[in-house]
């Protein structure tokens, strides 16, 4: 039997994770799961893979607003304000219309990330699609890298870490949700699952990048995991390690339901 073990939430992209107990999933994934972004002065993205000090930063929503925590540097509550003025933000491919925060928010981001940044949210009022070469039936996503849900199997990191000097905890590779139960790499054959009443579409091995390699209580950039990765895990369009997912539908997953594979290749 295929349970789910642990659900996580990243408000800000790129930023500190939050374990829940429950998922509400709903038009772009997720509640709360990458609303907010950091963006250079040209309103492009700024990630771990720029600057690994990000993942420190802690963004905690709720009640019409975000506060942010980093060591060192205390805490900012800052309202979110859809009506902000428009900027466009750029993430990856796609240029996003979004609502920027304001010069406090900037101003507490900029010193503490050493560079000029700003913080931008995502509307609701915005529609960013996912790549139609891989879910044609077509599904919104916020500021994630491509698709609302990452899901990545327990015996997966597991056979991860058999091959590797020094274990590596999940959070390497920032998962919405974790499982328990399948063999290693198993949900790279899923296509099709269920959990309650929902129903998930596994679209695309996530490809890695140096994300991986931070360790996300530093900060600080290594070799591992996509060194001893690439030795078995590269695939045409780079090294895959968990699975892109797509949800059809609105409601709420939890921690201890059983996934339901229910077609794969």
């Amino acid at each position: 039997m295929i349970t789910i073990t642990d659900l996580h939430v990243y408000p800000l992209k790129g930023g500190r994770g939050i374990v829940r107990p429950e998922l509400v999933l709903g038009r772009l994934g997720p509640d709360a799961d990458r609303r907010w972004m950091v963006v250079d002065g040209a309103g492009h993205l700024v990630t771990q893979r720029e600057i690994g000090r990000l993942c420190l930063i802690g963004a905690t929503p709720g009640n019409g607003q975000l506060t942010l925590d980093a060591p060192g540097q205390g805490s900012l509550t800052v309202p979110t304000d859809p009506q902000a003025p428009r900027r466009l933000a750029r993430i990856w491919n796609d240029w996003v219309d979004s609502a920027d925060q304001g010069d406090q928010a900037a101003a507490w981001l900029s010193d503490f990330l050493g560079a000029p940044v700003r913080l931008v949210y995502y509307p609701d009022d915005v529609t960013r699609r996912t790549d139609p070469d891989y879910d044609p039936a077509g599904s919104a996503v916020s500021f994630a890298d491509g698709y609302p849900l990452l899901l990545v199997g327990e015996a997966s990191l597991t056979e991860l870490n058999r091959r590797l000097v020094e274990p590596l905890p999940m959070n390497r590779f920032r998962p919405n949700i974790v499982v328990r139960g399948s063999e290693a790499f198993e949900e790279d054959r899923w296509r099709r699952f269920g959990i309650g009443g929902l129903i998930f579409d596994a679209v695309k091995p996530c490809a890695r990048c140096t994300v991986t390699t931070t360790d996300q209580a530093t900060g600080i950039h290594g070799q591992e995991p996509l060194r001893t990765m690439a030795t078995f895990r590269k695939r045409s369009g780079g090294v895959m390690f968990g699975m892109n997912v797509v949800h059809r539908g609105t409601g709420i997953i939890r921690v201890g339901q059983v996934v339901e594979v229910l077609s794969g290749s």
